[in-house]
C-alpha cells in the first residue's frame, strides 16, 4: 500500500479596482489574511508578503489598468510557502521579468518595486494571463522551518 502525503492548499482571491486606494486594501486584505492562516501580523513572512503585494498591486494600478477593469489578488498557502499573485487585464507590453531587473539610483523618483520584489521573495516570475489578455506577477516567499516547493508554477504537489 502506497501511502501519500496529505497537502493542504488554502486560498484567498479578491478583485479589486485598479485605483490607489484598491492596491491599499490588496496590502491589508493580505496580511489579514495571512494571519488568519497563522502567519502573525509583524513577522518577517507577513511584512515581506506586504511589501510584495502592495509594490505589484501598485504597479497593477499604475502600469496595468485598463479603465473599467478590475486586478486580481491571489493568495494561496501552499507546501512550504506563500504565493502571491496579481494580475492585471493589460496585454501590452510585458514587464520586466527576474533576470531584467537592475539596481536603481539612489536619487530616482522611481522603478524600485521590482527591485523590491526580487530582494523579499524567493522566487518570482511573470506568466500570461488565462484567459488572455492581460499578465500575472508571481511570487513566492518561503515560511521558514517548512519544505519550500521547488517551482512557482506548476500544480501544487507535495516535493516538487
Amino acid at each position: 500500500m502506497t501511502h501519500q502525503q496529505l497537502v493542504t492548499v488554502r486560498v484567498f482571491t479578491q478583485r479589486l479596482s485598479a485605483t490607489p486606494r484598491g492596491a491599499r486594501l490588496a496590502r491589508r486584505l493580505a496580511v489579514n489574511q495571512l494571519h488568519a492562516w497563522g502567519v502573525p501580523h509583524g513577522t518577517d513572512v507577513s511584512d515581506a508578503v506586504a511589501v510584495i503585494v502592495a509594490e505589484l498591486a501598485a504597479n497593477a494600478v499604475t502600469h496595468g489598468r485598463v479603465p473599467g477593469r478590475d486586478f486580481e489578488l491571489r493568495l494561496s498557502l501552499v507546501t512550504g510557502s506563500v504565493r502571491v499573485e496579481v494580475t492585471d487585464t493589460r496585454g501590452d507590453p510585458r514587464p520586466p521579468g527576474p533576470a531584467d531587473v537592475q539596481a536603481v539610483p539612489p536619487l530616482a523618483d522611481s522603478g524600485r518595486g521590482l527591485v523590491l520584489v526580487s530582494a523579499l521573495a524567493d522566487r518570482w516570475e511573470v506568466v500570461d494571463r488565462q484567459p488572455p489578455p492581460g499578465k500575472t506577477v508571481r511570487a513566492e516567499v518561503d515560511l521558514p522551518g517548512r519544505p519550500a516547493m521547488v517551482r512557482v508554477s506548476g500544480p501544487v504537489t507535495p516535493g516538487t
